[in-house]
């Protein structure tokens, strides 16, 4: 009975081992498919999916050549200089480079590409860095700074 009980206690615990939860996404990880998404969503001519990785907060900021602060006024930036599918292209981020800053911060610098014919006023590139920070819903770009 006892050498029964002893098996029964050992397969439970063996078995415990495998109901454990997966870990959970890298933060390296979970920002670079966050960025991915965006290039999805860019790529199928989806501003407002694109802005999804922004945080939406009046504090957020994007650097270009003129500063905007706001998500809403950031939104409105894509919007008005990206009205087309034509003016959006065919987006790609590359030179991907994560840095964390503690727990709930990161920096991430890279390139970007935009392929776009002459009517949509031809390639476009530079470089980025962005500054990530987690939120209870995930990671979210809380500055952009976008240089071509």
């Amino acid at each position: 009975m006892q050498r029964a009980l002893m098996s029964v206690a050992l397969a439970a615990l063996f078995l415990a081992g495998f109901a454990q939860p997966l870990p959970a996404q890298s933060s390296d990880a979970a920002i670079r498919q966050l960025l991915m998404d965006q290039q999805a969503a860019w790529n199928q001519g989806d501003i407002v999916a694109f802005m999804h990785g922004y945080d939406d907060s009046p504090q957020t900021t994007f650097m270009g050549k003129t500063i905007e602060h706001g998500y809403q006024k950031i939104l409105e930036r894509y919007q008005r200089n990206y009205a087309s599918r034509e003016a959006m292209g065919e987006l790609a981020f590359s030179d991907l480079d994560v840095r964390m800053l503690g727990e709930d911060h990161a920096v991430v610098t890279g390139h970007f590409h935009l392929t776009r014919g002459q009517a949509g006023g031809g390639d476009a590139a530079g470089v980025f860095s962005l500054v990530f920070e987690k939120k209870p819903g995930g990671w979210k770009i809380i500055l952009d700074h976008t240089s071509s």
